[in-house]
């Protein structure tokens, strides 16, 4: 098992981070047993402070279930959409955080406020400009170029929200001494555009990618994450090609 982000700190003789940024590559192999030793070394020093999810509504919470609590009832607890985010990828380090007795916190945007974001202005502000082209770019680029140009701004907007919801989630979980761990799409734990950058400026945070096959983004240097974890390599899917089959008449 490749060494742990907590051991790695230790050896350094810095403290844990007060709270630790996990970014996945959607779909990729290895990545969920990753996060679930993570998650399990923090929570056997007493250091896990909660798991929030980007895969789960904010105010959902199994705070109020006992540590026995069988797969049904986390779900249930957690609002699951098993149609977007497939169970048994993250119920390994779920489970662990419920069994330690540690709150596990849905943290994404409500898909109800979704429209609302869309239309918030105010958001536009929330980034500098650098960063919100950035972010833009990285919209069209996520939706292969075939996203009509005037939505652009509407998605960004939720983008950013979802930042915010996740930072806030965050920001209400923080626990002296412990470690709040986000587990979210690398995108999202970008320093330079994700929920870093809507988190206080006290805390101590620290950003992970996970990197399938070991070769690092483009993006992914200091400036945008602390550390890259390598995980195993996955089979190259054209996502963009298979997205304008659908699309097309």
């Amino acid at each position: 098992m490749p060494a742990l982000l907590l051991a790695g700190c230790a050896a350094l003789g810095a403290p844990a981070p007060d709270v630790l940024l996990i970014g996945e590559t959607h779909d990729a192999p290895g990545q969920p047993e990753r996060v679930a030793a993570e998650v399990q070394a923090l929570a056997a020093r007493g250091r896990l402070a909660a798991l929030a999810l980007e895969m789960a509504p904010q105010g959902s919470t199994t705070v109020a279930l006992g540590r026995d609590a069988d797969d049904a009832a986390i779900r249930s607890a957690l609002a699951w959409d098993a149609r977007a985010w497939p169970w048994e990828r993250y119920a390994p380090a779920i489970r662990l955080a419920v069994q330690a007795g540690v709150p596990v916190l849905g943290a994404n945007l409500p898909a109800a406020q979704l429209r609302t974001a869309m239309a918030d202005v105010s958001l536009d502000a929330q980034l500098a400009p650098a960063a919100r082209q950035a972010q833009e770019d990285a919209i069209r680029q996520g939706h292969c170029g075939l996203l009509p140009e005037r939505q652009i701004p509407a998605m960004t907007r939720v983008q950013i929200a979802r930042d915010r919801s996740m930072a806030h989630v965050l920001a209400e979980s923080v626990r002296a001494g412990r470690t709040v761990v986000l587990w979210a799409g690398s995108g999202h734990v970008d320093r330079a555009l994700g929920v870093p950058q809507h988190l206080p400026s006290a805390l101590a945070v620290q950003s992970v990618a996970m990197v399938a096959g070991g070769a690092a983004p483009a993006a992914a240097d200091g400036a945008r994450f602390d550390r890259i974890w390598a995980t195993p390599a996955m089979a190259p899917v054209d996502h963009c090609a298979a997205l304008r089959q659908r699309r097309a008449p």
